[in-house]
């Protein structure tokens, strides 16, 4: 596999949350406006570059029997570099509104999924390159997922004001909005992934029932 395609791959081929629905915790809980889905997205996406490349980097020094507690001690270390920084130079808003989920980095599973699936077992240069693609199609997610809470709920983008005398819908600024907007925009990409297939000469069957096994949804998108 090129380091293209590499990086190119978790944009959304395997989107972090469109996808392989990882990190659903800062997902929905800190995309209540596109400043903050924006911070958060570009925290994560230094710590898994950072991570990837130092785990590629030791992979062959790291006995299996204790590898994913080394893997976590390494990406603590970069959550508390990244922690220090962003309270050194983010905006003090920005850090009181992501508050813990700073910290919660270290047990978010794209984060050790990925140390575990790519960079235990491949290059430095790839394993970081994978890192910033993850962290990347990551940060897009949530600024589309905030961008739309935030431009319903208030009118506004960045806290720009677009629309004068917006009324809002405050659900939208909630947990459940949020699972209202992801659910939109997950129905409207498979949608359009059934709708290609389909024009492929690959048929789409509803499922019979609302389980895993009886769906084919997931293999049309291979």
């Amino acid at each position: 596999m090129s380091l293209f395609k590499v990086f190119k791959n978790g944009l959304w081929q395997e989107n972090p949350v469109f996808v392989l629905m990882l990190g659903m915790c800062p997902t929905l809980a800190v995309t209540s406006s596109a400043k903050n889905a924006l911070g958060m997205g570009i925290a994560t996406s230094l710590v898994l570059a950072g991570s990837n490349f130092v785990v590629s980097c030791c992979r062959k020094f790291i006995p299996d029997q204790v590898r994913i507690p080394c893997y976590i001690v390494i990406i603590a270390a970069f959550v508390t570099m990244v922690e220090q920084l962003m309270q050194a130079y983010a905006p003090p808003e920005l850090n009181q509104t992501l508050g813990i989920f700073i910290p919660l980095i270290v047990v978010n599973c794209i984060v050790l999924g990925r140390a575990e699936a790519f960079a235990s077992k491949n290059g430095s240069i790839a394993s970081c390159l994978d890192g910033l693609g993850m962290g990347l199609g990551f940060t897009i997610a949530l600024l589309i997922l905030g961008g739309l809470r935030e431009l319903i709920a208030d009118g506004s983008l960045f806290e720009l004001q677009l629309i004068e005398n917006w009324q809002g819908i405050y659900l939208f600024k909630t947990a459940t909005g949020a699972f209202f907007t992801l659910g939109f925009i997950l129905a409207v990409r498979n949608h359009h992934k059934a709708k290609r297939r389909r024009k492929e000469g690959l048929g789409y069957e509803p499922p019979k029932e609302p389980i895993c096994l009886s769906c084919n949804i997931c293999k049309l998108g291979k």
